[in-house]
């Protein structure tokens, strides 16, 4: 820091020719970030690493031995893989007799896509290695980063080049390159196409009816020829009252279904010999009207059930991250406080979370928006009708994204319990001083 080689001691240059000869070599055992997953091999590569010119060091060439995995090795496309690259075994010890401090290190790397996507992901680690004794063993160190799955089909991860910011006396730099790229292959993610979203959609000419009335059905969006069916629902389950139509030219239909199942909430229409979200739509609330007349000597009861709201609370509105050492570049993690959802509308709707986020204001500076990732979790209450969705792990952003979600259904409701594990990627050398953000969540 403002100091040049030529004024630093002869005592300190040796201290600091030991460390950064050290990290070097420890270095050259290569990184793999390692992440949960069981396909995912550890695999050696050559690496060539070129000491910061103080430390007097000739370039050292070693073998990394390394593996990657990733938090989701089925995604779809469009979904958010979290990869972690781990250095599992250095290619050297400690090759001095001085102990190395903790926390020294900062590892930055990428790690190479192919197959049916190709690029890179930039990782990044935190400023974390424990004491190293002297002729001590290196400790492995990791390294995470994300990509959006652009195409179907088999995606290799290989280990890529890497870099080790060291912060210990001076700031310098030990820059790591795969000798023969690419490197073996540690991990392959197998991404599935998603369908094109279903637009097909129906209405309905009443929403009731007696017993045996028919009902006016037309829509829209569906395949242009195709045979559809419309049938009536009573609950999940289809009813026996059906009818075909078939969809002209543009997709469009209108035909009538006659409705006798007194105990129908709804009606769906569909391609194919049975009921697909994928190629139906509905159902749209349809109710019997019961008008016979009550036997001589009976009576007729009835009751209403009500419908309720979709509402949310949370636990807190306050939450306080971790702390970062000033120049780290570190993430600040903490937890989003649980937000309970409540949907007691009854009906087919579903609904959904999402969340976004404000630049974070601190002293002089601010850190941008797009820093802020979460890995959204949701559970339901038992007995509930929907099941809640958690939103992917990703940025959040100005822009937003979702926490979780309850997709339409026939019957739709319950109780459900989002939360998130949160991670603000510092920039190094923000300014000291307490910086916030505002969380902004917005139920539909």
């Amino acid at each position: 820091m403002g100091v040049t080689p030529h004024r630093i001691p002869r005592t300190r240059r040796r201290h600091w020719t030991a460390l950064l000869g050290a990290a070097a070599l420890a270095v050259t055992a290569g990184g793999a970030l390692a992440a949960p997953a069981a396909a995912a091999a550890n695999v050696d590569f050559p690496t060539h690493c070129v000491p910061p010119p103080i430390a007097g060091i000739p370039p050292i060439d070693g073998t990394t031995t390394a593996k990657i995995t990733v938090d989701n090795a089925t995604p779809k496309v469009g979904d958010t893989v979290t990869v972690t690259y781990t250095v599992v075994t250095p290619a050297a010890s400690n090759p001095t007799d001085l102990a190395l401090p903790a926390d020294i290190m900062t590892p930055t790397g990428k790690v190479t896509l192919g197959g049916a996507q190709t690029g890179s992901v930039t990782v990044a680690g935190p400023k974390k290695n424990d004491p190293v004794p002297g002729r001590g063993t290196f400790p492995s160190f990791s390294m995470t980063g994300a990509f959006t799955v652009t195409a179907p089909g088999a995606i290799t991860l290989s280990p890529g080049d890497y870099n080790i910011h060291t912060s210990y006396i001076l700031e310098l730099d030990t820059p790591c390159t795969v000798t023969d790229p690419p490197a073996p292959v540690s991990e392959t993610v197998t991404a599935a196409d998603n369908p094109p979203a279903n637009t097909r959609a129906i209405q309905l000419g009443a929403a009731s009816g007696a017993p045996g009335a028919a009902v006016t059905v037309t829509g829209s969006d569906f395949t242009p020829g195709a045979t559809v069916t419309l049938a009536g629902r009573s609950g999940a389950a289809q009813t026996a009252d059906t009818a075909t139509v078939t969809a002209d030219a543009q997709g469009r239909l209108s035909g009538s279904l006659v409705v006798n199942d007194r105990t129908t909430t709804g009606v769906v229409a569909y391609e194919g010999g049975a009921w697909s979200a994928e190629k139906g739509a509905g159902p749209v609330a349809y109710v019997v009207i019961d008008d016979q007349p009550v036997p001589e000597g009976s009576q007729k009861l009835t009751t209403t059930v009500k419908a309720g709201t979709l509402s949310m609370s949370q636990a807190g509105d306050a939450v306080t991250m971790s702390p970062v050492d000033f120049g780290s570049g570190a993430p600040s993690t903490g937890g989003l406080n649980a937000v309970t959802v409540k949907d007691f509308r009854g009906g087919p709707a579903g609904w959904s979370l999402t969340g976004k986020v404000t630049d974070f204001s601190g002293p002089g500076a601010k850190i941008d928006a797009g820093k802020l990732s979460w890995r959204p979790a949701c559970t339901t209450e038992a007995g509930s009708p929907s099941t809640c969705q958690a939103g992917s792990a990703g940025v959040v952003g100005s822009a937003g994204a979702t926490l979780a979600s309850a997709p339409d259904g026939t019957l739709t409701g319950g109780e459900f319990t989002a939360n998130a594990e949160l991670s603000l990627d510092v920039p190094a050398f923000t300014p000291p001083g307490s910086y916030a953000g505002v969380l902004t969540l917005t139920l539909t």
